[in-house]
């Protein structure tokens, strides 16, 4: 039983909330059913008492403070692309969606920064810096998830095993509290000795101990020339066996990502697109390696794509496609960004961890995790980050039970994540902790780190009103 008692939204708080944020406030049956669970729906699905859409800071404040004065839980909302139940309001209350708050407000080149607020969508930011002759590096797979969302999971995506991580990208942010209060956290500037940094305790935490509301990010110049290959393996081992020697011969891929052939056919019948060779010269294909490198013009990417098949041929590869046109390109990566979206077409039942190891145990662990499929009666299926050891490990079922199906998954992802803390690996490269890999994190981190965070976690929420029961504090 939970210590904390939360207030209900009564039609006083409706009519105030009404005040604070005009014709935006949504109960009943105007509140959509996507509102009631994101992508992942094995993780349940919970209504909201209202929706409120505020427009700026300020409005989120008021709401803030509104439902800390009344002890109503808020669970703040972006696109609702999470995987881990992360925006679902499994506790009532309200639901704070920060969709409409979706203005590009304006480039400072000249420190390379772009000022947004936190509903832009991904796919829009990377057009729009394009235009100013600039790239936004990180590059989750989901295109249409806010950036605010990015920065709340700390997302990860294909650029990173070059480029880092969305936290690398946050130069300031402006944060509603839990309490109502307004903070700025961070600066224009490129490093900082100046205090605890807040700024990243934000970043990842999930929604959870703060609401973004504005957004400063870095940026870079857009690269002069980019290319890709597709590079076929007649096994997973040797696919991923060929990642070190990436970095060992200083290649620099912008991204390096693996495919296991069955999800990549799966994917293309579902696009209606044929990309990737099922067999070459006699030898069937077992998996993929997708690489892109980028540079500062057409010669020096020439000279790495000699480099790079040399050295992938030698360790196994059966060829290499380069992807030299712009149409050849987008088809290949659209089969790689499309990988989720296929499974979830073709499957009832679904369940997924995004796990990350070190590189040098990825084929170990895929070989592992592949060889606890025999023990189930559901599918595995694999892909993921080959560059900086990210996994996307998938349970598929169209048959079972879903119960049945639970209690086979919470067997599978134990073992899993064991493996994965046992090579010195961690629970989640990306998607968050959410409420559905909470006790798979007190597993893996222990004690004392669960005990710390959920005492940070008091600090900023001490009424436990935002996104309540998530990452670490289980209610």
């Amino acid at each position: 039983m939970s210590e904390y008692e939360y207030g209900r939204v009564t039609q006083e708080i409706i009519d105030r909330l009404n005040e604070i944020t005009p014709r935006r406030v949504y109960t009943g049956d105007e509140i959509n059913d996507d509102f009631t669970h994101d992508e992942m729906s094995i993780y349940g699905k919970a209504k909201p008492e209202a929706v409120v859409e505020p427009l700026t800071t300020e409005e989120a404040a008021a709401v803030m403070k509104l439902c800390n004065e009344h002890k109503i839980p808020v669970t703040p909302s972006g696109a609702r692309t999470g995987l881990v139940g992360g925006a679902v309001s499994i506790h009532g209350g309200i639901i704070l969606s920060i969709t409409k708050m979706n203005k590009i407000l304006g480039y400072d080149k000249e420190n390379f920064v772009v000022t947004i607020q936190p509903g832009v969508l991904l796919n829009d930011l990377a057009e729009d810096a394009e235009k100013q002759g600039l790239l936004y590096p990180p590059d989750p797979g989901e295109k249409f998830a806010t950036v605010g969302g990015n920065v709340a999971t700390n997302a990860g995506g294909m650029r990173a095993v070059k480029y880092g991580t969305t936290r690398d990208y946050v130069r300031a942010m402006t944060v509603v509290l839990p309490t109502g209060e307004i903070v700025k956290l961070g600066a224009t500037v490129s490093k900082t000795s100046s205090g605890y940094s807040l700024l990243n305790l934000m970043i990842g935490s999930e929604g959870t101990l703060g609401v973004i509301t504005e957004l400063t990010l870095k940026l870079i110049p857009q690269p002069k020339a980019v290319i890709s290959l597709i590079i076929p393996y007649e096994t997973l081992e040797d696919c991923i066996a060929t990642v070190p020697q990436f970095f060992m011969n200083h290649l620099h891929p912008q991204a390096l990502e693996f495919m296991e052939k069955d999800v990549v056919m799966d994917t293309e019948k579902f696009l209606g697109k044929k990309v990737y060779p099922k067999e070459m010269e006699g030898v069937e294909v077992g998996a993929y390696l997708l690489a892109t490198f980028d540079g500062d013009s057409e010669e020096q990417l020439e000279d790495i794509i000699e480099a790079a098949s040399e050295i992938v041929l030698e360790a196994g590869a059966i060829d290499v496609l380069v992807a030299d046109t712009p149409a050849l390109k987008r088809d290949a990566w659209a089969v790689r960004s499309a990988l989720l979206e296929a499974i979830e077409a073709d499957t009832v039942l679904l369940d997924e961890c995004d796990v990350v190891v070190p590189t040098n145990k990825i084929a170990e662990f895929l070989t592992y995790t592949k060889s606890l499929e025999a023990e189930a009666d559901f599918r595995v299926k694999s892909f993921g980050h080959a560059g900086d050891g990210n996994l996307h490990i998938y349970t598929c079922s169209n048959d079972m039970q879903e119960e049945e199906f639970r209690k086979q998954v919470s067997v599978f992802m134990k073992k899993v994540y064991e493996k994965a803390t046992e090579f010195g690996g961690l629970i989640s490269g990306e998607h968050g902790i959410g409420h559905g890999k909470l006790d798979y994190l007190a597993e893996s981190v222990g004690p004392v780190s669960m005990r710390i965070m959920e005492g940070v976690k008091t600090v900023f929420d001490p009424n436990m009103i935002l996104n309540p029961g998530k990452v670490c504090y289980k209610l």
